[in-house]
């Protein structure tokens, strides 16, 4: 490995080392360096007003992570050449370099049929052509697991991996949410790998058990609670407004990146086609929505203006639990009471409420399994071998349905 050129103190794990050579010139890149500007939790803030950690923060930590899991697997005897420890932590660092501005909320708006994940693999791409080749070519290859060593992708994207052990532990402590900490380091120390793939020592299926029940946990507690949810949801509708005004070739102040995704449909295709789109992407963050949105309060458009309005000042959607689908005599009863109250067609109306549905699960039958080695030698699902969690607990999916409406 190369001699440390950096060290950066991070809140969670202490002294993080950043060698030198390839990796300390892609953290210099401004595709990674873009995510200091783009919140981890997008707008959980509006629960929990310590989570303002960036994504750069977490990409450190996990590459930090991976690090260590790299050096206990060598200890134990598992070869890794210099050139797969410096791809893999590449490829973690890399992990989540598309993502744009609020997390996933531009998927769903500005972008139409492209993943954060393919936008990363392009990005990382970029970077391969820009120089050092044959680290990001193998770097590429461990990300989209086409590389003969399985486990090295196992530990960047699996349902136990140095991404979500990261996120766990970062999370829970700028939200202040103490349910989420795992043991990250007795994880990593416990890991080992046989025929192939990851797997976690016995000794350590406690750990693992904890790992699981505080993912449970901070879904529900942090990922998706309702508020987060609400916020979401009108953040949503506001970038909906703006494209359809920007579709009627309405002017609406925004920055140049952001122009390009309101005045234009962005596809997948489009992404292919040409740089610009990537290029224009990397530029976007959080700030070029705050700004837009703090500017779109004044807007002459009232749907526009009274949903940004209502985002600045955190007078956000207020969540109503369902038990069943709203009915299409509720849902036009709906659109009468805000085109009445806010003298508005009942098209417009729409946009002041919605249902959502959300849904998580702890561990997947149809995913990567969490195995467990025994001394013996025999591997075993986790779900199996835990006396704690039964496959129906683990994989139980549990859905709540919200009607989110203005005030």
């Amino acid at each position: 490995m190369s001699k440390t050129r950096k060290i950066i103190n991070d809140p969670v794990f202490g002294f993080l080392s950043i060698p030198d050579g390839v990796l300390f010139e892609i953290l210099q890149h401004p595709y990674l360096q873009r995510l200091n500007r783009i919140r981890q939790l997008g707008l959980s803030f509006f629960v929990y007003p310590g989570a303002m950690h960036s994504r750069f923060l977490h990409s450190l930590g996990a590459m930090h992570l991976m690090r260590e899991a790299i050096g206990s697997l060598r200890e134990k005897g598992v070869e890794i050449t210099d050139i797969e420890a410096t791809a893999a932590m590449a490829a973690i660092l890399l992990h989540d370099v598309g993502h744009g501005p609020f997390s996933h909320v531009m998927e769903h708006t500005l972008v139409d049929g492209i993943t954060h994940e393919e936008i990363s693999l392009m990005m990382m791409e970029k970077i391969r052509d820009e120089g050092n080749e044959e680290v990001m070519d193998l770097a590429i290859r461990i990300f989209r697991d086409e590389y003969e060593k399985r486990f090295l992708h196992q530990l960047i994207s699996s349902q136990l991996d140095v991404d979500r052990l990261d996120y766990l532990c970062r999370d829970s402590f700028f939200c202040g949410v103490t349910e989420g900490s795992v043991a990250s380091a007795r994880i990593l120390k416990m890991m080992n790998v046989k025929d192939g793939k990851l797997v976690v020592e016995s000794k350590g299926i406690y750990s693992v058990e904890k790992f699981l029940v505080a993912r449970r946990l901070m879904y529900w507690q942090v990922y998706l609670h309702h508020t987060s949810v609400a916020a979401e949801q009108l953040l949503i509708k506001i970038l909906e407004r703006a494209k359809e005004l920007a579709a009627k070739g309405i002017e609406l102040f925004c920055s140049p990146a952001l122009r390009y995704f309101l005045y234009n449909k962005i596809t997948a295709e489009v992404f292919t086609q040409s740089d610009k789109a990537l290029v224009q992407y990397a530029l976007l963050d959080d700030s070029d929505l705050l700004s837009a949105i703090k500017v779109w309060m004044s807007s002459e458009d009232k749907v526009l203006s009274c949903l940004c309005a209502a985002f600045v000042n955190r007078r956000l959607f207020k969540g109503q639990l369902l038990d069943a689908p709203l009915t299409a005599e509720r849902n036009e009863a709906l659109c009468r009471e805000y085109a009445d109250r806010l003298g508005i067609c009942e098209t417009e109306a729409s946009y002041f409420f919605v249902e959502h549905i959300s849904t998580s699960n702890t561990y997947s039958e149809k995913g990567e399994a969490i195995d467990i080695l025994y001394k013996d030698g025999v591997v075993r699902d986790i779900a199996e071998a835990s006396d704690m969690l039964s496959m129906d607990t683990l994989t139980y999916k549990p859905q709540k349905r919200y009607l989110f409406r203005m005030e």
